[in-house]
């Protein structure tokens, strides 16, 4: 069936649980100290064993690396670092003979500015033929090029300093949302369209099951790229507004979905990432009747802890605030839409650091309790690799530790503008997209068995702690009960089907929803204490002495009214209605 003309939760993918491979960081068979997809296919039996359906590759094509991948010089290769093409198509079999499916990471936002396509815009001139691939504009008028604040508008990089970079051979600007390296595609251009069509079709035909599309809805400019506002405390504008959901970009994506997608023997899956996307946006976005993508990432819940000063401004979280969030998303997206429900990426800080309390103590409660609240939404879950062992961020020490551009272009401008250094790192140390990305832990070897090599950035010292084998080995594990969770996805209705309903919206330690599946006549009650310390709560009528579906404490106290929830304790009931 082609994707997108089922009702969303009649779709596979409605039922699977994603599992998202950071592959330099994931398990290293050649001792560089870089993980590849050798090392992968050597750790499939983990993911099976685990029980997830789909394996979500971050980018393993040829690359600079100058943001670890995601800066493309050819997209129909493998980059020498992770292996070759042979590997991968032995790493897709292997995938599939396991009943597991494979989706590749596609961005095509910009590639690198080293690949063909924009050494030919570039070397070119300003007659070349591919040109206008990239977005090139001159200087403002009466600003002689290449000087500060000549730049064709004032936009901001997500990586620090102007999104335009001078080039001096041409006279002209060109346009990068990222990094310099990352110059934007110009999708006004039907040739750029028609080869990234081509390329997709290319990775469908050797096999994939889908693609998740980064920062896709980034894809359409306001034409004119007009200035954005400055805020306060910016050096920059804020051109936002004239990138994120552009005029074109429902036109574009259902233009993919036609030539890519439409006529195709297997239903795949597509999610785009989308920063700044709104519940109405999305609903547009993943309605099957428009035949655009599956589901989206939306950033609004990872944001809520971040002050006025951005990414890096650390703010405690307020519980009514994520219900708020993620409820809205529910709701809005509950008819016809569908949603991706996820905690952690290799954007993000590990969860249990961030939500949950990493302290010795409930490190391993409050991760299982993550784990409960944001499986039992409606939405197709994503596990990152390391979150079913509960791995933490990571103690950074100074900034010779970070690897990340985005964390070393942020710590030079703060120190450029004088910024208090201890604070700098503070929010680094919190935020920084490196937390994510150190080694898999795998075992307590000096290198948590992910190399024998040196590691291209360190091992989490916890690992002595914290790894996959002495998980395995302990059925009442982080691992294990990540592992029931899933299995949940495949057996209860009520968790594809049934509504959601938000209980206690206001109580700011109390996450409490009801899920309501009428075909099956089957209810599920969640109860999650986000706090260290014992909450006494009501109960809706009916629930007591109900069935425990699943607990992250010992299920022996049944449910009374009122009841006694411990610290970071959750808990999942079930009653026939």
């Amino acid at each position: 069936m082609p994707v997108n003309e089922a009702n969303p939760a009649d779709s596979w993918w409605s039922e699977a649980v994603v599992y998202q491979i950071y592959p330099r960081s994931f398990a290293d068979s050649n001792a560089d100290g870089i993980g590849d997809l050798q090392g992968i296919i050597e750790r499939l039996d983990h993911l099976s064993q685990l029980g997830v359906d789909v394996l979500w590759l971050s980018p393993v094509y040829p690359s600079p690396h100058d943001d670890n991948g995601y800066d493309i010089s050819d997209y129909q290769d493998i980059d020498p670092l992770f292996g070759t093409l042979d590997e991968f198509d032995r790493l897709l079999a292997a995938v599939h003979e396991r009943g597991m499916k494979l989706v590749m990471d596609l961005v095509v936002n910009h590639t690198s500015d080293e690949h063909p396509w924009f050494t030919a815009s570039r070397d070119g001139g300003l007659l070349g033929s591919n040109r206008d691939w990239y977005i090139w504009r001159p200087a403002r008028d009466g600003m002689e090029p290449g000087t500060p604040g000549a730049e064709p508008n004032n936009w901001g990089s997500f990586f620090s300093g102007p999104a335009w970079t001078y080039d001096e051979a041409s006279g002209e600007y060109y346009l990068h949302l990222f990094s310099r390296k990352q110059p934007d595609l110009n999708w006004e251009n039907p040739a750029v369209r028609q080869a990234v069509h081509a390329m997709m079709r290319w990775w469908l035909d050797r096999g994939v099951d889908g693609f998740r599309m980064d920062v896709i809805n980034l894809i359409s400019k306001t034409p004119g790229l007009p200035d954005g506002a400055v805020h306060e405390g910016s050096r920059h504008g804020d051109g936002s507004p004239h990138y994120i959901c552009g005029p074109r970009i429902h036109e574009f994506l259902a233009e993919m979905h036609r030539e890519v997608f439409e006529d195709h023997p297997r239903q795949l899956m597509t999610v785009g990432e989308m920063p700044g996307v709104t519940v109405e946006e999305a609903t547009l976005f993943t309605d099957p009747a428009r035949r655009e993508v599956d589901m989206v990432f939306q950033f609004e819940h990872v944001g809520l802890d971040q002050g006025p000063g951005g990414k890096f401004d650390v703010r405690p979280l307020k519980l009514t605030d994520l219900k708020a969030s993620l409820g809205r998303w529910q709701t809005g997206l509950g008819e016809t839409g569908w949603n991706s429900l996820y905690w952690n990426n290799h954007d993000q800080p590990r969860i249990v650091s961030r939500f949950g309390d990493d302290t010795p103590a409930h490190r391993d409660r409050s991760a299982k309790l993550l784990a409960t609240v944001l499986h039992l939404h409606r939405g197709t879950p994503y596990v990152y690799q390391g979150e079913e062992l509960a791995m933490a961020n990571a103690p950074f020490a100074s900034i010779d530790d970070f690897r990340d551009i985005e964390s070393l272009n942020h710590h030079r401008e703060q120190t450029a503008l004088g910024a208090d250094e201890e604070q700098t790192l503070a929010g680094l140390r919190h935020r920084s997209r490196d937390n994510a990305r150190t080694p898999m832990q795998w075992d307590t070897t000096q290198h948590a068995g992910f190399t024998t090599g040196t590691p291209w950035i360190q091992v989490n010292p916890d690992h002595t702690s914290v790894n996959a084998k002495a998980q395995l080995a302990d059925p009442d594990s982080v691992f294990h009960y990540y592992r029931r969770l899933i299995a949940l996805r495949h057996t209860e209705p009520a968790l594809t089907h049934g509504d959601f309903h938000m209980l206690h919206p206001d109580h700011e330690q109390l996450y409490a929803f009801t899920r309501h599946d009428a075909a099956s006549g089957t209810e599920l009650l969640v109860l999650a204490n986000f706090s260290g310390a014992d909450l006494t709560v009501d109960l809706p009528d009916g629930w007591e002495h109900s069935e425990t579906l699943i607990a992250n404490v010992p299920a022996s106290t049944p449910l009374t009214a009122p009841h006694t929830l411990q610290p970071w304790e959750a808990r999942v009931h079930r009653r026939n209605t």
